[in-house]
């Protein structure tokens, strides 16, 4: 089972920022999410903190690209 990895985060050349996986990670049977090649997240973090808290959204809308 593996339960981290270490991923990377970039900006691409037209301002978007991407954060990859590992792939070990990504398809372990216990990632929570499953079933989708893409879907929507959200993502947030506390002022001050290093970490990222990534949630599957379920907000009423589709998300802004």
């Amino acid at each position: 089972m593996v339960s981290d990895g270490r991923g990377r985060l970039f900006r691409r050349k037209d301002g978007k920022y991407l954060v990859y996986l590992p792939k070990d990670l990504a398809e372990d049977s216990m990632f929570p999410f499953k079933g989708a090649d893409s879907i929507f997240v959200k993502v947030s973090f506390k002022l001050g903190d290093t970490k990222l808290v990534v949630e599957k959204w379920t907000g009423p809308e589709t998300p802004e690209e």
